[in-house]
C-alpha cells in the first residue's frame, strides 16, 4: 500500500508549476496528507543565491534576502494559490532563499516528505544553463518521489 503523509509542492509560477498545483492538492487530499508548498527566491547570480530579482520593488534592483522580502513572497505565494488550495486546511507556505534543488532536497528531508510534486521545466533559463534542471537534480537527490508534471501542449514531438 502507498502511504503518503507529507506532499511538498515546488513552484516557481511558471505555467507548469501552477499546472502542477492540481496534482498536489489532488495528492494530498487522495491520502488525507499535509501540503507544503515551497517557493524558492530567484536569484540572478550563481555563487551570491543569497541576492535576489524577485519581489524587491524595481526589477532592476538586485537585493540581500530580508525578513520583509520573504514575507512578501509568502503573502504572494498563499494569494496565488488560495483559488485552488481554498478547500484544504493545514497547507504550510515557505519561502527561501538559495540553490533551488539543494533547498527543495533539504526541506523534503527536514519534513519527512513522501512525494515532491514540481512543474517540468520552470522559469528560469539561467538556473537550467548553470545548474541544470531543477526537477533533474531534484529527482537524483531526493530520499522520495519527485514527480515533475508536464503540460501536454508544451510537449516535444518527434519529427516526421
Amino acid at each position: 500500500m502507498i502511504r503518503c503523509s507529507h506532499v511538498l509542492y515546488c513552484t516557481d509560477f511558471s505555467e507548469e508549476a501552477d499546472m502542477a498545483c492540481h496534482h498536489a492538492l489532488d495528492f494530498a487530499q487522495r491520502y488525507g496528507a499535509k501540503l507544503h508548498v515551497l517557493h524558492i527566491l530567484h536569484s540572478p547570480f550563481k555563487y551570491w543565491r543569497h541576492l535576489v530579482d524577485e519581489f524587491v520593488d524595481a526589477a532592476e534592483v538586485v537585493e540581500e534576502v530580508s525578513e520583509a522580502i520573504v514575507e512578501k513572497a509568502r503573502t504572494y505565494l498563499e494569494e496565488h494559490y488560495a483559488y485552488v488550495l481554498t478547500n484544504l486546511k493545514g497547507a504550510v507556505y515557505e519561502v527561501k532563499p538559495g540553490v533551488p534543488f539543494m533547498k527543495i532536497v533539504r526541506y523534503a528531508r527536514e519534513n519527512a516528505v513522501d512525494l515532491v510534486v514540481m512543474g517540468a521545466s520552470g522559469s528560469s533559463e539561467l538556473d537550467k544553463m548553470t545548474f541544470d534542471s531543477t526537477v533533474e537534480n531534484a529527482a537524483c537527490l531526493a530520499h522520495c518521489h519527485v514527480m515533475a508534471i508536464r503540460n501536454p501542449e508544451m510537449a516535444f514531438t518527434l519529427p516526421g
